[in-house]
Formats: C-alpha cells, structure tokens, sequence
C-alpha cells in the first residue's frame, strides 16, 4: 500500500528548511562559523531521515543522495548565517511551522518503514526517528543534552501517538490520503496545544512532596494529625524547651511563651538566691549597728 500526501515533496522540503533553521540558530548561539553553521544545520534538517533510512535499509539516504533536500537545508543554514537576528523576532512562527514539521515526518517516515517492511514496533520507533532525530543529532554537536530528552515539552510524545495511529491505519488497511492527513493534523494539534498551555511531561515524582501536597489538601500532616494538632504539640515542646532541664510544667498557649507553671529546678534556685540575699542583708545590718 502506497499513500502519498497532497503536495508532499513541497511539504517535505518546507519542514527540512525549518529544521535546518533551528540548527543554525543553534549553531548561531554557539558562535559556530559559517560552515558549522551549514553543517549543523543540514544535520537538524535531514538528520532524522536519515538515521530513518539507515534502520530501516533504505540506502543510501535521501539526505544526500537527492540533492533538492540537501540544497534545502544549506539554503537555510545560509539564510540563518545572514538574517539570524531577525529570525530570532520570528520565533513565534519558527515554532509553528517546527510543529508541522514534526507531524509532518513522523507520519511519511512510519509510512516509509511500514513499506519497506518492516514491523509495527519498528516502524513506530522510525517515525519517532524521522520526527525528532534530527533535533537530538543537533544538541549532540553542540555539546548539550537532546532537549526532547529533559526540557519536558511534549514534543516526543505527540510524534508517538501519530506513529501509532498511522500503524493501526495501516493494519486496519484504513490508510488513505484523508487519514493521512487526519494523522497529520492531530500530531500538529496536540504540539501546538501544548505550546500554547505549556503543558509537559511528567517528572520524577517526589513521595515526599506528594505526602506533603496531600496533607495540605486533606488537612493532615505526614504523622496523621491535623494540621491544627501538630501546631499545638509544636508549642508545648518550646513550652517545655523553655522551662529548663528538668520543666515538667505545662507549656504556654503559644509558641515563645513562658511556661505557666516554673519547673522545679527553677523553684529552687529562686529559693537559694533569695536566701543568700537575706544572708548578705543581715550582714549588712549588723555591720552598721
């Protein structure tokens, strides 16, 4: 079964031009020269096709065995080396035409696979490829950590759901040209919902944050008393702290006040310094008769 999409070698250039352009961009930040710039770009444009081609058999790759798509990529690379501050003002449109991109990919390089042969796992992983391949190969040569990996965006998952859909079409032999671009637009739908909500992917989930969120909510602490309880003992241990090594008084009604009651050990110490002042008076009364 082949399928091919309406206008699709023009969409397929227009998504290599803007994933070349964010590999300039990149290369920009970095100081990259103008054939880094080049370089890196073409690697962000077509780096996904053809770590594709490569797993799947299809050799050589269409990354440089068609020169429209490696003339595509350079041109961007050139244009990002020239005009790269007013790019940077048309960051709002980069991302958007970035999500076509990756819808686009993900569901021609599945497509791609599933005609080659290859199995439904496979394929799904060869659309994921074809999607965001090239913006990890990118982030590699720049020397950071793949952004799909840990900036938590949905980026990944959204080409991962439309690389299913496209497998379950194609098993259910419902691929046609308006599947197709269903699959197309619900991949570029989710990417850009999620750009506009700022919606992410989970992290690493914390136990002790979530106990701790929970007891906000429900009104219990860690050791299963209210909030109001523990604030409570809290204040008796301060009474108590404050009412000396051997307080066994009562604390206050308040966190920093003094106990109600002295602890005997204060008691008595108040009695021998009262004693010794009434000592040291009669002293001196004796002394003035």
């Amino acid at each position: 079964m082949h399928v091919d999409l309406p206008l699709q070698p023009v969409l397929e250039l227009l998504g290599v031009f803007v994933g070349a352009l964010s590999g300039g961009l990149a290369a920009v930040r970095k100081s990259f020269d103008v054939f880094g710039i080049v370089v890196l770009a073409w690697v962000a444009g077509l780096g996904g096709g053809i770590l594709r081609d490569v797993l799947i058999g299809a050799i050589p790759p269409v990354g440089i065995a068609q020169w429209e798509f490696v003339a595509t990529a350079c041109a961007a690379g050139l244009v990002t080396w020239a005009a790269h501050p007013g790019l940077h003002r048309l960051r709002r449109l980069v991302l958007v035409l970035d999500a076509g991109a990756l819808a686009l990919f993900t569901v021609v390089g599945t497509i791609k696979a599933l005609e080659y042969g290859v199995g439904a796992t496979a394929a799904v992983f060869a659309g994921i490829v074809t999607g965001v391949g090239g913006g990890v190969l990118r982030d590699l040569l720049t020397g950071e950590v793949p952004a799909v990996l840990h900036q938590r965006q949905l980026y990944a998952i959204p080409s991962l759901l439309g690389a299913l859909v496209v497998v379950v079409l194609w098993r259910e032999e419902a691929l046609s040209e308006g599947t197709v671009v269903a699959a197309v637009v619900a991949v570029l739908g989710i990417r850009l919902v999620a750009l506009r909500f700022g919606w992410q992917a989970p992290g690493p989930w914390d136990r002790s944050a979530a106990r701790a969120r929970l007891g906000r909510v429900g009104g219990v602490g860690r050791t299963g008393r209210s909030a109001r309880e523990e604030r409570v003992e809290r204040a008796h241990r301060v009474g108590r702290r404050r009412g000396g090594l051997g307080g066994t008084g009562r604390g206050g009604t308040g966190p920093g006040l003094p106990p109600e009651q002295p602890a005997p050990l204060l008691r008595w110490v108040a009695r021998v310094r009262r004693s010794r002042a009434a000592g040291r008076g009669g002293a001196g009364g004796s002394d003035a008769g």
